[in-house]
């Protein structure tokens, strides 16, 4: 789950992490009485930016600086409502509802922290790099030596000797080497405590009278353990998600929509995967990853099916089960309800294996529709590409 950046900003606070000050404008006038409220507490300016999940505001123009209360309110009613497009949004943007209102700071230098899970090592990794202010993938593709990887032992946490070494390799002055330890350590704090799977500090920044600040921040999380924090879970924004995958976890569906026209079901998601792959392999483009889990029932199919087809641009949908847990009847009767419930025209192809699969195929034969059954991977891509196009 991905949260704004003053809500990350927010929860960061609560470990001393250090951040600008500033709040969360929706209006205008929310706007004007933010920064004025900054201005008589001795900011020289405020940054009114853009909340939307995805990075690369600033040159989308969702980052703009004021120098008076009047600009910070005509800067909010432009971006308030604005279609911001980015290098992570798509071609279709996102609308802008929320703005941060917050200080600006003399800039000296500006770095880069990251924290997330080596899932290779199985250990957190904690990253860090000079090259602040820019994309880390860029960084990475162009200068991989530029990023230093600390990994932390679980049972450890990250040591001071870590942290130390983070921080001269940062460049950073003499007296700010402690403070950047306490830092460092915070924001891991954070991270742990929070079950995050990713915390993102860029820039991290120095200020020109030697002061440490989390300019940026952008923290996601673990949805597995959102149980443990329901505080975070109030934080999700269904706004800035895909309508389809909104409605896909009310039915603790796993579902990502993607760019091409064969829906897919499958249970489980390394058959999922294997599935997309034969599409691509047989020439087609799938048009989403919905893996409906080994314990589906017929209602959570149904409910599948229906959102799979709420994607106007799926042309023809393959069905691939492997029948352990979900049984292959179990998911026939749901596929059928829900053609029912929908009246389906699209062509319908279906690869089944497992259990109960002769009573499965049985209940497709005698439902009236036209399902098209294949006996393998390859025959079913072939034929649920045909059928697509």
């Amino acid at each position: 789950m991905k949260i704004h950046e003053y809500q990350a900003k927010g929860i960061l606070k609560k470990y001393s992490v250090t951040v600008p000050r500033g709040s969360m404008a929706t209006s205008p006038e929310e706007a004007e009485a933010a920064a004025k409220e900054l201005f008589n507490s001795g900011a020289t300016g405020v940054v009114v930016k853009a909340q939307i999940h995805a990075g690369g505001r600033g040159k989308g123009g969702g980052v703009k600086i004021a120098k008076s209360v009047d600009e910070a309110g005509e800067l909010a009613s432009k971006m308030l409502g604005m279609k911001l497009v980015t290098h992570q949004t798509g071609p279709e943007g996102r609308t802008v509802r929320r703005l941060l209102i917050e200080e600006t700071l003399p800039i000296d230098k500006e770095l880069y922290l990251g924290i997330l899970i080596d899932r290779k090592e199985g250990k957190p990794v904690f990253m860090a790099s000079a090259a602040g202010g820019m994309e880390i993938e860029q960084v990475a593709a162009e200068n991989p030596d530029a990023i230093l990887k600390q990994h932390i032992d679980p049972g450890m946490g990250l040591e001071a000797f870590q942290a130390r070494k983070m921080a001269f390799k940062l460049g950073l002055k003499p007296q700010q080497i402690n403070p950047a330890v306490q830092f460092l350590t915070n924001l891991y704090k954070a991270f742990l405590d929070t079950d995050a799977s990713l915390v993102e500090i860029n820039p991290f920044i120095t200020t020109t009278d030697g002061r440490l600040f989390a300019l940026d921040a952008k923290l996601t999380f673990d949805d597995n353990a959102l149980f443990r924090h329901p505080d975070i879970r109030e934080l999700r924004d269904i706004t800035e998600e895909d309508p389809l995958e909104v409605e896909a976890s009310k039915y603790s569906l796993n579902y990502i929509k993607l760019d091409g026209n064969v829906g897919c079901m499958v249970n489980g998601a390394g058959l999922a995967m294997a599935t997309m792959d034969i599409i691509k392999y047989a020439g087609g483009m799938p048009a989403n990853f919905l893996d409906v889990g080994g314990g589906a029932n017929a209602e959570q199919v149904t409910h599948a099916f229906e959102i799979l087809l709420s994607d106007r641009n799926v042309k023809a949908v393959l069905i691939n089960i492997f029948g352990g847990i979900l049984r292959v009847d179990t998911l026939a009767t749901g596929v059928v309800e829900a053609a029912k419930k929908t009246n389906i025209q699209l062509p319908v192809v279906l690869r089944l294996e497992g259990t109960n699969v002769d009573e499965g195929k049985k209940i497709l034969m005698n439902s009236g529709f036209n399902f098209i059954v294949s006996d393998t991977m390859q025959d079913a891509a072939d034929k649920v590409v045909a059928a697509a196009r």
